[in-house]
């Protein structure tokens, strides 16, 4: 199986692996982000002897026996027997005195619910060990919560972790590899849908069509993805009734927090900020200020980030009565087609091209870095109107202002320069004004414009 991306994080995790001394790494992000998976292709890439032992949700005594089995297996032992989880660790830790070794303790939270102290006893070893043992320990786990309290001040392990990584979704840049044969339009249609995450990516066909991908892997019943979504969601949250309320609401559209509660029946306000924010703490919603608002609490907005998620709610959620009815080619047409097309899939657009300028910056691509990008808040009392503009950026020449459009036609001169001047009336100062277009253009560009095409995203 072919492993793509996440170039950067295999960077750091080979540095710590070159190591003389003790390492310690922490390795989080949500459920099928690609964790393990980038642990096993880093592991396939070195010469050192490792251990990979995923922790399981039983006794301590099973978890001893099972890791003791490993342990023999690769050191070529006959079977140790230890009484706990310490007393095994501290063999492994002992061990690095000898040589190089990596040790994985993937889904920690598991063994660390069941073995009181956990925390501590690895705490205990990594000091007992520090300046003596060349163990590499990686400690890997899916309950974000859980993994992100090991790095607070109160923990044992605090001070002791020397690399962090929080992995995030991939760009749809990356997620592009999982399915090179598309065209690019189709390549941002399956980005809409299935997102960054590469387990979902590899259940992409390449001899099937986007609608035909999304009908057989979520958009019918009995379909691979059909419960991946309210599943996940149950595995971290035990009111998924709200959950599933707020959740719609977002995905039709609503993003202040007013409207939201209006939208839902969520009983009342502090329970609508305990869902608001533990499902930004899963990172499958973000929080969203204008830049130029940053600090104005009623200007924020609150989104789906999930592409799925989105997806699921958007339609298989709020129309599941009669997608266990129909036929899933006549729910398309009837519950999907149009509105993904005309409205969704546009609307996914805007994210991929803001993941696009990041991604150029940070390659330090573009002519002027920019410190901030995101939505911009206007306000025009005189005509009583305010809005946001989706996507601007800010340099330290001013701000440049980018306008995307998902449509099938080129961009007119008559569109760009009525663009223009309706950001021109809400006063908002840019000093270039920029056009991402799907169809390209029927003007060349002047001196105050930028021009993007589509697939210039992919190059």
């Amino acid at each position: 199986m072919t492993f793509y991306g996440r170039e950067q994080q295999k960077k750091g995790i080979h540095k710590l692996f070159q190591s003389d001394v003790m390492k310690v790494l922490l390795l989080y992000g949500r459920r099928r982000v690609g964790k393990s998976e980038l642990i096993k292709q880093c592991l396939r890439e070195t010469s050192t002897a490792y251990i990979y032992y995923e922790c399981k949700q039983t006794t301590e005594l099973n978890n001893v026996d099972s890791l003791a089995a490993l342990i023999a297996e690769k050191f070529n032992y006959p079977r140790l027997s230890f009484t706990g989880m310490e007393e095994i660790l501290d063999f492994l830790f002992q061990r690095g005195n000898q040589e190089k070794l990596i040790l994985v303790l993937d889904e920690y939270p598991y063994v660390r619910n069941t073995v009181k102290g956990m925390d501590s006893i690895l705490q205990s070893l990594i000091d007992k060990y520090h300046d003596s043992s060349a163990l590499k320990l990686i400690i890997c786990g899916s309950f974000v919560d859980t993994m992100k309290s090991l790095l607070l001040d109160e923990n044992p392990l605090y001070g002791r972790i020397d690399l962090t990584i929080n992995l995030k979704p991939m760009d749809y840049y990356e997620s592009a590899m999982f399915y090179p044969s598309f065209s690019d339009e189709d390549k941002v249609r399956l980005y809409s849908v299935f997102g960054g995450i590469p387990y979902y990516n590899r259940l992409v066909d390449p001899a099937l069509s986007v609608r035909e991908n999304i009908t057989e892997l979520i958009a019918s019943p009995g379909a691979r993805l059909e419960n991946e979504v309210t599943m996940y969601l149950r595995s971290e949250i035990s009111k998924i009734a709200n959950a599933n309320e707020v959740f719609e609401a977002l995905a039709k559209g609503y993003s202040k927090y007013n409207d939201i509660l209006s939208q839902s029946h969520v009983t009342s306000a502090p329970t609508m900020i305990d869902v608001l924010d533990r499902l930004i703490r899963m990172e499958v919603v973000s929080k969203q200020s204008p830049i130029n608002e940053e600090n104005n609490k009623r200007k924020s907005g609150y989104y789906i980030i999930d592409n799925l998620s989105r997806f699921f709610y958007r339609y298989v959620f709020r129309f599941s009565s009669q997608l266990n009815v129909m036929n899933p080619d006549l729910f398309y047409e009837r519950y999907i087609e149009k509105d993904f097309h005309e409205k969704y899939v546009p609307l996914a657009f805007e994210e991929i091209c803001r993941q696009y300028l990041i991604r150029q910056n940070k390659l330090e691509l573009l002519p002027e870095p920019f410190m901030k990008i995101g939505k911009y808040y206007y306000d025009i009392p005189s005509e009583n109107r305010n809005g946001e503009f989706d996507l601007v950026t800010e340099d330290q020449n001013g701000y440049i202002f980018y306008e995307v459009k998902f449509r099938k036609e080129p961009l007119t001169q008559t569109i760009i320069h009525k663009e223009i001047e309706q950001v021109k009336a809400t006063n908002l100062n840019c000093y270039k004004y920029a056009f991402i277009s799907r169809s390209g253009f029927h003007m060349e560009p002047e001196d105050n414009m930028i021009f993007i095409a589509l697939h210039e995203l992919y190059q």
